[in-house]
């Protein structure tokens, strides 16, 4: 773990998954997080029980935490709250928009009395607008910015052809988002001394996400398609059955790489220059004709052939894993942290430091710290 944050309190109202990854990220980061549950405990504790008993999603987003179970109906309880909230620098909330409010712990009065305090709220569509009440979870939102029209297979006579995308990428995307916000308003409050509210969406963290395709519909009037595992405005770029019936995902991202995949994976230099594929655009609007060519070069190698020639001409590829390769990948490195369950191997985080990653190792059983915490802030 890190000692970037080492004196930072982080008191966290949190469930699901968009504020316990912020959490869980100021947790790696040194900070002390306490998290707060309600009686039955944080639903994600029972999303699943994949993991040796425990939830994958909790085991992933609560390591570092300390958990007290406080129901805030209760005065006594409400009261631990506010004595914690004293001498927090960071506070963390995912209630439903008002229902802090209505337990006296107005965020603007309470940033009134402790002016260094941050602030941040998390919910579906905002704290204000038509649809600030509306109940919000990960797919709906995907539903609501237009993810699942642009993720999927084109449409048929059998199906719409829209899909989620298969991680949760709504409350993901708000987390990260709400983290960079976070340290941004420490990284202020160290030039100001002034903390500030911080107010986060799934809505808004995934529209901000979806600017590209917005920007074409809003200035050109285009509507993007769905296309599978094909890239919509480039072309080659999709996956490739080779004759070992494995696949392989090629990308061709400008010219120079296109003359070059003629030339060392194709074996056919004169195509580069073909009047129906010179140029990307050309190549789009000739994506089934050119995608046959490449599809009846494939079927004649191998993956790994086809691999070899892309490396001598320098050309950008993916090969196309389920979830048993991704688990042996061999770029992947692990982290071992401890779960109630007992000790747990996963994913380590995206970042290394001077070569090392930074990581909080134990995740709490429910209300394991609740005993030590009311006597520290009774």
């Amino acid at each position: 773990m890190s000692s970037d944050l080492k004196d930072i309190l982080v008191v966290s109202i949190e469930q699901a998954v968009a504020a316990p990854y912020l959490s869980s990220r100021l947790a790696d980061a040194g900070a002390r997080v306490i998290k707060i549950e309600r009686p039955e405990g944080d639903f994600a504790r029972n999303y699943d029980t994949f993991v040796n008993g425990d939830s994958a999603y909790f085991v992933w987003l609560n390591r570092g935490k300390e958990s007290i179970v406080l129901n805030l109906k209760e005065k006594s309880d409400l009261k631990v709250l506010k004595n914690i909230i004293k001498k927090t620098d960071i506070l963390i909330q995912n209630l439903a928009p008002g229902a802090f409010d209505r337990l006296g712990l107005k965020l603007e009065d309470l940033r009134e009395e402790f002016p260094k305090l941050i602030t941040c709220s998390i919910t579906g569509f905002g704290e204000k607008g038509p649809y600030m009440k509306q109940k919000a979870y990960d797919m709906l939102i995907q539903a609501e910015t237009g993810l699942t029209d642009l993720t999927g297979v084109p449409e048929n006579e059998i199906e719409k052809g829209r899909a989620r995308v298969g991680v949760s990428v709504c409350d993901i995307s708000a987390g990260m988002t709400a983290l960079n916000a976070v340290l941004q308003a420490l990284i202020g409050r160290s030039k100001t001394g002034k903390g500030r509210h911080i107010s986060v969406s799934l809505f808004s963290s995934l529209s901000d996400w979806m600017n590209v395709p917005y920007l074409q519909y809003a200035y050109s009037k285009k509507e993007p398609k769905r296309c599978g595992i094909r890239h919509p405005t480039i072309t080659p770029y999709a996956s490739f059955q080779c004759g070992d019936k494995l696949e392989i995902l090629i990308g061709i991202q400008n010219e120079r790489e296109w003359v070059n995949f003629c030339k060392y994976v194709l074996e056919n230099e004169k195509l580069a220059s073909d009047k129906l594929f010179s140029s990307n655009s050309l190549r789009v609007k000739n994506t089934k004709m050119l995608e046959k060519i490449i599809n009846e070069k494939f079927e004649k190698n191998t993956r790994d052939e086809v691999i070899k020639k892309c490396d001598r001409g320098g050309i950008a590829y993916g090969r196309i894993s389920n979830i048993e390769q991704f688990s042996s990948h061999p770029q992947n490195q692990f982290i071992a942290i401890n779960a109630p369950s007992g000790e747990i191997k996963m994913v380590a985080p995206g970042a290394e430091h001077d070569g090392k990653h930074f990581f909080a190792k134990n995740v709490p059983k429910l209300n394991e710290n609740g005993d030590s915490i009311r006597k520290e802030f009774k």
